[in-house]
C-alpha cells in the first residue's frame, strides 16, 4: 500500500455547542478517487478546507507530503485582480506546468479565455474555476460541488477527464451518477466523525444502512445491559451487603454512554399540499416559437401535457430550457403559436436562482409570509417551529436571517415553503442544486408520488431517471437550433432512443451505398468480398459471451466474499485486494461487452 500524501487524523472543530467535527479523519493515497458524503451542515466543506490548508482545526493532526501539490475548487471563486478568464486560470499554474492545458480545458468547458470575469454567469464562473484547478494536474484535486451550474454535456466530459487524470481526487457532490462514475472509495462524514468504505459511491447507501442498523442494535443491547445492572443494583445479594463499587461505576459508565449517544440526523418528512384537482388537459401548446434576433430558441414545437404527467427538460446551458418552460406555463408569450392552460391550476415554482428569497427575512417570516406564528398546511393550522422541524431546522432558527443559511439550507427552506402551498402544478427549475442526498431522496418521493403535474429542468441524470415520465431535449444537443423533441421515459431512456435513431440512420446510409454499389457491376465482387467478418472477428463474436460469463462468475465470487461485514476489520489487506480485483474485473467486463456489441451490430449490418 502506497504511503499517504495527505492525512487528517482526529480532527476537532467546534463553533460552540455541538462540535462540527469530533474525531474526523481523511487519508488520501496516490490513485484514490474519494467521494466525501454527508448531510448538509455535516462539515464536508470545512474538512476539505482544512485538507487544503484554508482552515485550521482546533485539534488533531494534519500531514501533507512536502512535495505534493494540492488544488481546491472554491464554490465562490474570487476573480479580483484578473482582467480575463485566461489570466485567472493561468494564475493556478506552477513554473513547470504546461500553459496549453489552460487553453485545452477552457475550450472543452465552453470558454474562450477572453471573457471579463466580472460578467460571468454562475455556470461560467464554475467552468473558469475548474480550468484553474485542473490545469496544473496536481497530486490532489479537492472538488467541492464541481457539477453545480454545469449542463449535462459538460458534466459527462468532466467525468471522462477526471477518470483519466493522474491526480488523486476528493469530491463533494449531490450528483449520484457523477459520484458513481468517478469514485473508488467513499468517506462518510456523520455526526462529526468519519467512516471509510474502500469502494465507490455506488456501494455507499447499502453500506450506510447496514452501519446504522448495527448501531441501532448496539444501542438496544446497551439498554438491555443497563436493565440487567440496575436489577443487580436493586436485588443482588452482594449489592445489598457491600455495594461492589467497581460494578456500580461500570453501571454509571453504561448510562453515560447510552445518554451520550447521538443518533443520526433525522430525515426530512414532508409531502406536497393537495389542491383542487386540475382539469385533465393541463397545457396545450401548438407550434410555439421564440427567437432573440437571428438566434432561434424554440422552433415550431407542440405538446400536450395531461394531469399526472412528470416532464423533464434537459440540454446544454443556453439551449433555451428555462425559456421553453416559461412559455409552457404562460410566463412568456411565444412569438407565434398558442399556449392554452387548463382549468383550476394552482402553480408552485422553485426557481434555480432562488430569486424568491429576501435574505433579510427570518425563516419564520418567510414561511408564514409575515402572518404571525402559524401557517396552513393541507388544511391544518401548524405552528411554524413545528413545521420547520420536519425540514431539519431547529426551533431557535426561527428568528435567524436567511442570509446566515448555507446553500443547501436555503434550498431546503424554499422546498418547505412551496410544499406548504396548495398546488396541482409544480414547476421545478434545477431543484437538486445544493441538496444533500437524503433530501434529494425526499424530493424524489414527493415528485414521484405527486398527484398533480410536474415540469422540471434538471442536469441530474439519476433524479430524472427516477421521476420523469417523458423528457424534452434539443434535437441536436451539440448545436442547439431551436428544435425540441419529446422522448418517452427518463434520461437513460432518451439516450437509448437517440442511439437507436443514430444506428437506424447509419443503416439507412449504408443501404443507400449498397444500392449505389449494385449499380456498378465491376465493383460488386470486390464489395461482396469485403462485406464479411474476418476470422478474428468471428472467433471473438463466438467466444466473448463465454469469457463474459466467466468474468461475471469471478465478480460474483468476490462480491460474496466482500459481503462479509467482518472482513475489513479482520483483514484490511485482503479486503483492499478484493476491491481492486473487482474494479479491474468490472472494467474488463465492460470492455468485452462493448466489443461484443460492436461486432454483433457489424454482423447484423453485413447480413442485411
Amino acid at each position: 500500500m502506497a504511503p499517504p500524501i495527505l492525512k487528517l487524523d482526529d480532527i476537532f472543530l467546534s463553533f460552540g455547542g455541538t462540535p462540527l467535527l469530533a474525531g474526523a479523519s481523511l487519508q488520501v493515497e496516490p490513485g484514490d478517487r474519494i467521494s466525501l458524503v454527508g448531510r448538509n451542515g455535516s462539515g464536508k466543506s470545512t474538512l476539505m478546507k482544512i485538507a487544503a490548508g484554508l482552515a485550521e482545526a482546533q485539534s488533531g493532526e494534519v500531514f501533507r507530503h512536502p512535495s505534493a501539490t494540492i488544488r481546491y475548487l472554491h464554490q465562490a471563486p474570487d476573480f479580483e485582480g484578473y482582467d480575463t478568464v485566461a489570466a485567472y486560470a493561468e494564475a493556478g499554474l506552477g513554473p513547470s506546468d504546461d500553459p496549453y492545458r489552460v487553453t485545452y480545458l477552457l475550450e472543452h468547458l465552453g470558454l474562450t479565455g477572453s471573457e471579463d470575469p466580472k460578467s460571468l454567469s454562475g455556470g461560467e464562473a464554475r467552468r473558469a474555476a475548474l480550468a484553474r484547478v485542473m490545469a496544473p494536474e496536481p497530486d490532489i484535486l479537492l472538488l467541492d460541488e464541481p457539477t453545480n451550474h454545469l449542463d449535462l454535456p459538460t458534466i459527462e466530459w468532466l467525468e471522462g477527464e477526471l477518470q483519466s487524470t493522474r491526480s488523486a481526487l476528493v469530491v463533494i457532490s449531490h450528483d449520484r451518477r457523477f459520484l458513481e462514475k468517478v469514485s473508488n472509495a467513499t468517506v462518510w462524514l456523520d455526526r462529526g466523525q468519519s467512516r471509510r468504505l474502500n469502494r465507490g459511491f455506488g456501494h455507499f447507501e447499502a453500506w450506510r444502512d447496514e452501519v446504522l442498523e448495527a448501531e441501532e442494535l448496539e444501542q438496544h443491547k446497551l439498554g438491555k445491559a443497563i436493565e440487567r445492572e440496575e436489577h443487580w443494583l436493586r436485588y443482588g445479594v452482594t449489592a445489598r451487603r457491600k455495594r461492589n463499587m467497581r460494578r456500580l461505576g461500570a453501571l454509571h459508565d453504561l448510562r453515560a454512554r447510552y445518554r451520550g449517544h447521538k443518533g443520526p440526523q433525522g430525515s426530512v418528512q414532508a409531502s406536497a399540499s393537495d389542491a383542487q384537482e386540475s382539469g385533465k388537459l393541463v397545457i396545450e401548446a401548438e407550434k410555439i416559437t421564440k427567437a432573440y434576433g437571428a438566434r432561434t430558441i424554440v422552433a415550431p414545437f407542440s405538446i400536450r401535457v395531461h394531469r399526472g404527467d412528470c416532464i423533464g427538460l434537459v440540454g446544454p446551458n443556453g439551449a433555451g430550457k428555462t425559456t421553453l418552460l416559461k412559455m409552457l406555463t404562460g410566463q412568456l408569450a411565444p412569438d407565434s403559436g398558442t399556449v392554452k392552460l387548463g382549468t383550476n391550476l394552482e402553480i408552485a415554482t422553485l426557481d434555480q436562482r432562488r430569486e424568491d428569497l429576501n435574505l433579510d427575512d427570518t425563516l419564520a417570516h418567510y414561511l408564514t409570509d409575515g402572518r404571525g406564528e402559524t401557517l396552513l398546511v393541507n388544511g391544518e393550522q401548524r405552528h411554524v417551529t413545528g413545521y420547520m422541524k420536519e425540514f431539519l431546522f431547529q426551533p431557535e432558527q426561527a428568528r435567524t436571517p436567511i442570509r446566515n443559511l448555507s446553500g443547501g439550507e436555503r434550498a431546503r427552506l424554499m422546498l418547505a415553503r412551496i410544499l406548504s402551498r396548495p398546488t396541482n402544478l409544480l414547476i421545478l427549475d434545477e431543484p437538486t442544486n445544493d441538496l444533500d442526498i437524503e433530501t434529494l431522496d425526499l424530493l424524489q418521493e414527493i415528485v414521484a408520488g405527486f398527484a398533480g403535474t410536474v415540469l422540471l429542468v434538471s442536469h441530474d441524470r439519476d433524479f430524472l431517471d427516477r421521476t420523469v415520465t417523458s423528457t424534452i431535449a434539443p434535437a441536436d444537443p451539440e448545436n442547439p437550433d431551436g428544435r425540441w423533441i419529446e422522448y418517452a421515459g427518463g434520461y437513460s431512456d432518451m439516450m437509448a432512443q437517440r442511439r437507436g435513431a443514430i444506428e437506424e440512420k447509419r443503416r439507412a446510409e449504408k443501404a443507400e451505398k449498397a444500392k449505389a454499389s449494385d449499380a456498378a457491376p465491376a465493383a460488386a465482387p470486390a464489395d461482396k468480398a469485403k462485406a464479411k467478418l474476418s476470422y478474428k472477428q468471428k472467433f471473438a463474436l463466438e467466444n466473448l459471451p463465454k469469457e463474459m460469463e466467466k468474468v461475471e462468475k469471478d465478480i460474483a465470487a468476490r462480491e460474496a466474499k466482500m459481503a462479509d461485514p467482518t472482513l475489513f476489520t479482520k483483514d484490511p489487506a485482503a479486503f483492499n485486494k478484493l476491491a481492486a480485483d473487482l474494479e479491474k474485473l468490472r472494467a474488463s467486463l465492460t470492455k468485452m461487452e462493448e466489443e461484443w456489441l460492436e461486432l454483433e451490430m457489424l454482423r447484423e449490418e453485413l447480413e442485411g
